[in-house]
């Protein structure tokens, strides 16, 4: 079980990562994450928005777990 709390938790930072970056873009029309790893196209930048998207599908089954993150 302590696995899954772990993997849970690291799934809501990113998701939280990307939410804050959309949140940017869509104000300030700033893309933070393609501004750390010099542009969009980068291999790294591709990474962590590979990464926010998995975590945001893993953070669907929270929604459905009768558990919460702290626990």
């Amino acid at each position: 079980m302590n696995a899954m709390k772990i993997i849970n938790k690291v799934a809501l930072v990113l998701t939280i990562i990307g939410g804050v970056n959309w949140g940017l873009i869509g104000i300030f029309k700033f893309d933070l994450v393609a501004w750390i790893f010099s542009g969009q196209d980068s291999v790294l930048a591709r990474i962590i928005y590979s990464l926010v998207g998995i975590a945001a599908l893993w953070c669907i089954s929270l929604l459905f777990n009768n558990r919460t993150v702290a626990e």
